[in-house]
Formats: C-alpha cells, structure tokens, sequence
C-alpha cells in the first residue's frame, strides 16, 4: 500500500496508463481478427481494404510502444502474406 502523497498519485497514474494501455491492446486485437475474418471469408477486395486499415491501427499501437515495433511487423507481415494468398488460389 503507497504511504506517501506521492506513492498514491502514482499507484492512480498507474492504473489510468494501464487501463488505457490495455484498450489500446485490445484496439490491435480487434483490427487483427478483421483482417483475419475477411481472409476466412475468401474476400480479397474486402480484405486488403480492411488490411490498409488495420495498418494504421497497429502502426499507431507500435509508436506508442504498446506492443513492440518488431512485433507489429511481423503481424502485418502475417496478415499480408494472408490477404496476398487469396489472390494466388483464385489464380490457380
């Protein structure tokens, strides 16, 4: 338990940033599954315009360092890889 004035604002400040860290989290999550759910629907259209949104969002959650800059490319990666293989099954 914080004694000090100083302890008790911080333990507030602390619980409003991870509150907030964790909507922003949750933000990425969703725009992931987006992705994620049009790919599974077999829309390539649907799904590179969802892509380019959920872009942004984990673009925007990185640069926060809410989750790590390398952690964020390797999920866009993920996903494009996804979005570009519906385009090569059409094809074939």
């Amino acid at each position: 338990m914080a004694n000090s004035a100083q302890a008790k604002k911080r333990a507030r400040q602390n619980d409003k940033q991870r509150a907030h860290n964790a909507a922003l989290r949750t933000q990425l999550r969703t725009a992931v599954k987006k992705v994620q759910k049009a790919v599974a629907a077999g829309d390539q259209a649907g799904a590179m315009k969802q892509m380019q949104e959920s872009q942004s969002v984990i673009d925007r959650i990185a640069d926060k360092k809410i989750v790590h800059k390398n952690t964020a490319s390797r999920v866009k990666s993920r996903l494009v890889r996804a979005v570009k293989g519906l385009g090569e099954k059409k094809a074939a």
